[in-house]
């Protein structure tokens, strides 16, 4: 799951509050919902960028990393790639 429940619903009830705008004020309504998917985008790009930062830290020890450190960071990077293609 991309969010943990509570985020998750929160950014839920904000989506239902600025479409239930609409009808009031139509451009501010979807400038909100513009600000809205910006800031998920946002939260979501932190996220992919700091988990791949931190699958390159496992692996990228030069000499260090053992056949195995390297067998589980492919592992753990086909994880990540197959939880980006479901995006």
């Amino acid at each position: 799951m991309l969010f943990a429940g509570e985020h998750r619903s929160g950014l839920h009830s904000r989506w239902n509050d600025v479409q239930a705008a609409f009808v009031d004020d139509p451009k501010e309504c979807v400038q909100k919902a513009d600000n809205l998917v910006a800031e998920v985008v946002e939260e979501l790009t932190a996220s992919f960028a700091d988990t791949r930062s931190r699958l390159e830290a496992q692996w990228s020890r030069g000499e260090e990393a053992s056949t195995e450190d390297l067998r589980v960071a492919l592992t753990r990077y086909r994880d990540f790639f197959q939880r980006l293609l479901s995006v």
